[in-house]
């Protein structure tokens, strides 16, 4: 066998590796036979012709073993080259020298050894050299007999070693192949085992990295939720401080303008009517303030997105006159003047009547503040489809750089004027956002030294959308042509309607204050709204009931409803609930006038002649006791500072009526109406709470929301509920928007849902 034996198998020193292997392992196993055929010669002596033969051949053959050890040790095919030629020279001198003519036999070894060593082509020629040499051999020195079965013997090994070498190169031709296929698989097995400990380890880091960023996530939440109780009690505070003052000066205004008399006859004299003057507007602004104190507390409490607007179609004279007499004092007060110039025939604005008031008081303020000599002058005009008002005046005016950055939150101009005259920067911004919302825009012109001039401008309409319906043709062969102007009539988009049931009025004051175009019918109960579904149809029956289980058992006993109207049930407590929920027979929320505080006493149902106030400030107690006293009911009126001195007072002279104030130094008014439920002697006794502050001390909210259609809901209908009520429950999830899946589209194959079904984030 030789290298070309096997040729393509492999690489040519993996092939060379392999044959020398072969090679060496033939050469052993001759050296093995040779060993055996030493040990033959040494041990029958009596087979040979003269005594010292055996030994010779013995010596002989021991020679050729070292001999082919040592070569082996070096080169295969040298020890195979010396291992033939000594087998040769041992079976020719036993042979011929001995004269034991049956080793001719042992021929077909050399010949085979020759096949391992040499290859094919070599075996051959030593076949074809041995069988010659049997040929020559006389009769005398070995039987032709034997020569011939010696030369088939040699033949026949060749044969075999060819069909097996046959047998082994294909054997080995596989091998090779597995082998090499095997090491590629290796290789590629131990790439993507280091790919895969690369993937391991970099998804590892990418873990340790989501750990450390769900942390961080979980710390800004959280840092969030602090933040919004934080300012949550901030606005409760503040609105809780605002409200207390303001109840002063609203309800003291109230008293001497409705009833001035009463201080005519303490005081001796008369009030002049110039006073009075001054306390309307000062009861005006009061009260406005009072409104916007409403609108903060509820943005705190209910995310709306944005600012409410109650739009109305308003003459925007009558904003501008009352915003000028609410700033004349301050321009007087400055020796300025006032200059209202209003085009007589300025069309009503859908706008909202107590936003573009601040508006254009902002506007008023920063110009007598800012202004030393001169005036300010306001003036309304159409321009198109808008009304543009402006507000200019003679002050030291303001540069380009400083005009571009007016408009932004906390921005003050740096001139001394400005410090001079304070402000916080925050007038603009929100006049600004307020414009901004009612689809205008507000800008300022102005010079050094030339004064300046602010606009503002409100679309007189709100935007109509082009018509383009299949109305548009008058003549169905004439050419089409999209209409390039709105149309003058506007067009009157219906309003949603709801039937709304509730007790209170607070689920109707939010959805009137906070969704646009929406009608809202109230009704005292079930059967009112019964009664007006048969009459006019409506989009949805809306119930506002904090006791959500009884409502819906009474809605599945009563039957469908008229044009199959869905039912949706919350529960938003209003005060009467709130009030019920506290424990006290009602409640009245700072600024409180003296028409609500008679009506709470009157609501008792019970005589009332001793009146106990509680409440920390002194100045509320003053009020409260002369809305009392000129009520000329009689009334006994004892006030207490705190709760332990209105325990005092109960103890010895119990009252009919307790008016509490919650927010109070020692004792508040929580601790007070435990202290009342604990007492056998106090607990029958009524209390109205007379606070700035809800008595749930958190926002207003609604802990569950049920839906109903006693027709049923199609499938349809129920996979667009859900997917609604989750794209709303499911704000600030830390699943992102991309994971949801989009469902199946149901087919008429589809069961039917129960009668009835529900939807309810929360438990009832």
């Amino acid at each position: 066998m030789t290298d070309n034996s096997i040729g393509g198998i492999g690489s040519a020193r993996q092939t060379a590796e392999w044959l020398d292997e072969v090679r060496t392992r033939a050469n052993r196993l001759t050296l093995g036979f040779l060993y055996i055929a030493a040990l033959a010669y040494a041990g029958s002596p009596a087979l040979f012709r003269q005594p010292t033969q055996y030994l010779w051949l013995a010596l002989l053959t021991l020679a050729a073993i070292g001999l082919g050890w040592l070569a082996g040790q070096r080169s295969a095919r040298a020890a195979g080259a010396l291992l033939i030629a000594g087998m040769l020279a041992l079976i020719a001198l036993t042979v011929g020298w001995a004269g034991f003519t049956p080793t001719l036999i042992l021929l077909m070894l050399p010949v085979g050894l020759v096949g391992f060593n040499f290859g094919f082509g070599a075996q051959i020629v030593c076949a074809l050299a041995v069988t010659a040499a049997l040929t020559l051999l006389p009769d005398a020195l070995a039987p032709s007999d034997l020569r011939a079965l010696s030369a088939i013997a040699v033949w026949v090994v060749v044969g075999l070693l060819r069909v097996m070498s046959e047998s082994l190169l294909q054997a080995v031709h596989w091998a090779w192949t597995h082998y090499e296929q095997s090491g590629l698989l290796l290789a590629q097995s131990r790439q993507q085992q280091a790919e895969l400990a690369e993937t391991v380890s970099d998804l590892r880091a990418a873990n340790l990295q989501m750990a450390r960023l769900n942390r961080l996530a979980q710390s800004l939440r959280q840092a969030a939720e602090d933040e919004r109780r934080a300012k949550e009690q901030f606005v409760a505070n503040v609105s809780h401080e605002l409200r207390t003052p303001l109840n002063m000066i609203i309800g003291f205004c109230e008293m001497i303008t409705n009833a001035p008399e009463t201080y005519n006859a303490a005081g001796g004299g008369r009030i002049p009517p110039a006073l009075l003057a001054d306390l309307n507007i000062v009861l005006r602004n009061s009260r406005h303030l009072s409104e916007l104190i409403d609108d903060v507390l509820d943005l705190s409490q209910i995310a709306a997105g944005r600012m409410a607007l109650t739009k109305e179609r308003i003459a925007l004279a009558e904003i501008i006159d009352s915003a000028a007499v609410a700033v004349r004092p301050l321009l007087a007060s400055k020796r300025l003047n006032l200059a209202v110039d209003v085009a007589a025939d300025l069309p009503l604005v859908f706008c909202d009547r107590t936003r573009i008031r601040e508006v254009v008081l902002n506007l008023l303020n920063n110009a007598a503040r800012f202004t030393e000599r001169g005036g300010v002058t306001i003036r309304a005009r159409q321009d198109g489809e808008d009304v543009v008002v402006s507000v200019a005046d003679t002050g030291p005016g303001i540069s380009e750089e400083d005009g571009r950055r007016l408009f932004q939150p906390f921005e003050q101009l740096d001139a001394s004027i400005r410090r001079r005259h304070g402000g916080t920067g925050l007038g603009l911004s929100i006049s600004k956002g307020f414009v901004e919302l009612h689809d205008g825009r507000i800008w300022v012109e102005s010079q050094r030294g030339a004064g300046t001039t602010f606009y503002f401008s409100l679309p007189i309409d709100p935007p109509a959308p082009l018509a383009t319906t299949a109305a548009r043709w008058l003549n169905p062969h004439e050419p089409y042509e999209e209409r390039s102007r709105p149309a003058r009539l506007a067009a009157e988009t219906p309003r949603a309607r709801y039937v709304l049931v509730e007790t209170g009025s607070e689920l109707k004051r939010l959805l009137e204050r906070y969704l646009d175009h929406v009608e809202v019918a109230a009704v005292p109960d079930l059967a009112a709204a019964l009664a007006d579904l048969t009459h006019t149809p409506a989009q949805a029956l809306l119930i506002n009931d904090v006791h959500m289980g009884e409502t819906l058992e009474r809605l599945t006993g009563s039957g469908a409803l008229p044009y199959n109207v869905p039912t949706i049930v919350c529960a938003v407590p209003g005060v009467e609930q709130a009030a019920e929920m506290t424990g006290v027979r009602g409640y009245l929320v700072k600024p409180i006038s003296r028409e609500a505080l008679l009506a709470a006493l009157d609501g008792l149902g019970r005589p009332v002649r001793k009146i106990l106030i509680v409440d920390d400030e002194p100045d509320a107690l003053q009020l409260f006791n002369r809305m009392l006293s000129e009520a000329a009911r009689g009334y006994q009126v004892m006030r207490a500072a705190n709760g332990k001195q209105a325990l005092q007072l109960l103890a010895h002279n119990p009252p009919d009526v307790i008016l509490l104030d919650l927010v109070m130094p020692e004792m508040d008014g929580f601790q007070l109406l435990a202290r009342l439920r604990a007492s056998p002697a106090l607990v029958d006794i009524p209390t109205i709470l007379i606070s700035a502050r809800d008595p749930q001390g958190q926002p207003i909210v609604s802990n569950g929301i049920a839906a109903t259609a006693l027709h049923g809901l199609s499938i349809q209908q129920l996979l667009a509920a859900i997917q609604s009520l989750t794209a709303v429950l499911a704000q600030g999830s830390p699943l992102p928007s991309s994971s949801r899946t989009e469902a199946r589209p149901p087919t008429s194959t589809d069961p039917a849902p129960p009668a009835a079904s529900r939807v309810s984030p929360a438990s009832e």
